[in-house]
């Protein structure tokens, strides 16, 4: 292992003797206090020694796997640097910041060739979703949907223009293969994750439901879900509904709020609420949903950001969780959802805290993260 002071750390010295790593709070370090000497070393810390005396700084996250960082920077001890990272290595560099354990970054962008993701609906949401799944280095990205392309679906980072008249699920195919990352090494485990690893076999690991009316996502029908909730497969839903855009809740079966949970919480809050669901799904769907481009888009990045951190082991701000912004305003606000007692999903009897099981990493509890991390390193009588 040759690890190195991760790259995507801003430094900045406060004092003469305090050094701060990183300008976001959520992820910044400080150092202090920090001698001449200690600088110097900390300078070295470039991916081409060894761990001898890095024991608190890898303790405190600062560093990173050489891999990780920089291309070229790793010397010929240390490896060659693996050209197919390359249109990831933003992503890594963001992972590393993210990441506490200096190789956990790498492993993390590696389990995620192993992820299997359906995405249900093709329109501006959810082509830009499966878009941005597949260039994050999710291994297998599907997209469920019928009919063909109209020209308002069309969006940048969507379906392009010329795929107007084509079948949606045909014209999302292509662009989920277009932005489809290559392999990811895993340094140490002598194995590659290769596009779509495990894509054919493996079990979905989540599914994206982007309804392109809008309305079976801020009013989720618990008919489509059943199959998800008999097995067991986390369910997000996003998308836009006239003029407002909505993200979760990721449902986490037996867990959170589900679909059903959501009808019944509504009908005890309003006797009329059958007959007005009655009447909104029965029918075709709305022939032209308002749906804003830049709203899309936006929720669309949310949504996929989301799916992301669920993929790699995380609980997002959406688990349980409804996220809406409406026009013209776009403030984002929330609101937290109750599993209902009466829900057969049994949600409401059931845990206190909720585990992402099965994503990414063994699953961990979602927490808060501290403005700053403060830590100390003796070397040689010298604090950092």
């Amino acid at each position: 292992m040759h690890p190195m002071v991760k790259p995507a750390l801003r430094r900045a010295w406060r004092s003469l003797t305090c050094v701060q790593y990183g300008v976001a709070p959520a992820h910044a370090v400080v150092l202090d206090p920090v001698d001449a000497a200690t600088g110097r070393l900390l300078g070295l810390m470039d991916g081409t020694r060894g761990t001898a005396l890095l024991g608190r700084l890898s303790a405190v996250g600062l560093l990173v796997e050489a891999a990780a960082g920089r291309p070229g920077r790793a010397g010929p001890e240390a490896g060659a640097v693996d050209t197919a990272l390359d249109p990831l290595r933003a992503d890594l560099a963001a992972l590393s910041v993210v990441c506490p354990e200096p190789e956990r970054a790498l492993g993390t962008l590696a389990a995620r060739r192993e992820r299997r993701v359906r995405v249900r609906g093709a329109g501006r949401v959810g082509a830009a979703v499966a878009a941005l799944l597949a260039a994050a280095g999710v291994g297998a990205v599907e997209v469920v949907d019928g009919g063909r392309v109209e020209p308002w679906e069309t969006a940048p980072g969507g379906l392009p223009a010329e795929a107007v008249g084509e079948r949606r699920v045909a014209a999302a195919r292509r662009l989920v293969g277009r932005w489809s990352r290559g392999p990811v090494a895993v340094r140490g485990t002598g194995r590659r994750a290769a596009p779509g690893d495990g894509g054919g076999r493996a079990a979905v690991s989540l599914v994206v439901v982007t309804d392109r009316d809008g309305l079976g996502v801020r009013v989720p029908d618990p008919v489509p879900a059943e199959p998800w909730m008999a097995a067991g497969v986390p369910h997000l839903y996003a998308g836009v509904l006239e003029a407002t855009g909505v993200v979760g809740p990721l449902v986490l079966p037996g867990g959170t709020a589900c679909a059903r949970c959501l009808q019944e919480e509504a009908t005890d809050r309003d006797p009329a609420w059958p007959r007005l669901l009655a009447q909104w799904r029965s029918g075709a769907p709305h022939p032209l949903p308002a749906c804003d481009v830049a709203l899309a888009t936006a929720v669309a990045g949310l949504a996929a950001g989301h799916a992301l951190a669920f993929l790699d082991g995380e609980l997002p701000a959406s688990t349980g969780t409804r996220w809406e912004a409406a026009m013209p305003s776009l403030g984002w606000r929330s609101e937290r959802l109750v599993p209902h007692p009466a829900c057969p999903c049994g949600a409401a009897r059931g845990r206190v805290g909720v585990r992402a099981s099965g994503a990414g990493e063994a699953g961990s509890t979602m927490a808060g993260r501290s403005p700053a991390r403060h830590g100390s390193l003796g070397i040689g009588g010298a604090h950092v």
